[in-house]
């Protein structure tokens, strides 16, 4: 669905959290196979026994692209990705998790450089089935903003 969501519609403090999302094993394969990431930790069960997790982890990238899938339900026209920061990974991810994202608007502000857009800041929490953390990260909006009507036209 497209929406025109400009700078000015954001609110400060809106959330929403995504259905979930179940990780399987093709999931990991596949990536591994994409990134060519082949580490033990994601694709060798029996040394994972060995290890202090005891089981194959999602990879992080994984998580990530997952994570960031589950929250673009909505195509604005007025926005697009700026770029990521203060990417986390507090807890590994398990074939069988269930994750779902948490959106929280946590801040706007003025581009420094471009007078007719603005940053929106949306604090992503990736949380499995028993609501630990898995991931965070902070998402940068350039978004557009309304341009205010000449004053001046007949």
């Amino acid at each position: 669905m497209f929406i025109e969501k400009y700078f000015e519609d954001f609110i400060v403090d809106e959330s929403r959290t995504t259905i979930g999302r179940t990780i399987t094993e093709s999931d990991i394969v596949i990536h591994a196979g994409q990134t060519g990431d082949f580490y033990p930790h994601h694709m060798d069960a029996e040394w994972c026994k060995t290890q202090p997790f005891g089981q194959r982890i999602a990879h992080g990238t994984l998580t990530f692209a997952i994570a960031v899938g589950m929250t673009a339900g909505e195509i604005n026209s007025r926005a697009m990705t700026y770029g990521y920061e203060k990417l986390r990974f507090p807890a590994p991810v398990f074939i069988g998790d269930t994750l779902r994202v948490c959106v929280h608007i946590s801040e706007k502000k003025d581009h420094p450089r471009r007078p007719g857009y603005g940053v929106v800041t949306e604090q992503l929490e990736v949380v499995n089935q028993r609501n630990e953390c898995v991931m965070a990260t902070q998402h940068l909006l350039l978004v557009e903003k309304r341009q205010p009507e000449n004053v001046n036209s007949v």
